[in-house]
């Protein structure tokens, strides 16, 4: 059987709540390609799902290791990793995460590393306030 079925077969069991199943079949896939990223994201994925973080982020760190932190799996592992840290208060380095998997091109990695940024939070409310008074001006500005 090949990896890649393996992991389809993976990602149905999951999507069909047979967590049990999906694990099984992820850890099939690493056993007979170890060195195949994807498979630890996807188990990466099962095992936050079972509730297992610790699990999740050594697999996670597998994956951000064997793609050497680039291409589309480095990016799906970052993020992952990411939301973990930020699960578990590590916001700092979930920004480093986010920061990473948005120059590899992730959207959703970038709003996470602007949220964090606690400078760039700063610039926005000031901007916000800004923009609103240019709204709404006060009646009492006016006169």
């Amino acid at each position: 059987m090949m990896v890649k079925d393996l992991e389809l077969q993976g990602i149905s069991a999951a999507e069909s709540g047979d967590l049990p199943a999906a694990l099984q079949h992820f850890s099939q896939a690493i056993r007979i390609l170890p060195q195949r990223a994807s498979a630890y994201n996807n188990r990466a994925q099962t095992k936050r799902l079972q509730g297992d973080t610790e699990g999740a982020l050594e697999d996670l760190e597998r994956a951000i290791s064997l793609s050497s932190g680039v291409g589309r799996s480095a990016c799906q592992a970052l993020v992952q990793r990411g939301l973990l840290l930020r699960l578990t208060g590590r916001d700092e380095e979930a920004r480093g995460d986010f920061e990473r998997a948005a120059a590899l091109g992730s959207e959703f990695a970038k709003q996470q590393a602007v949220i964090l940024n606690p400078y760039a939070a700063l610039c926005n409310r000031m901007l916000s306030e800004v923009i609103n008074k240019l709204r709404n001006p006060d009646v009492s500005e006016m006169q």
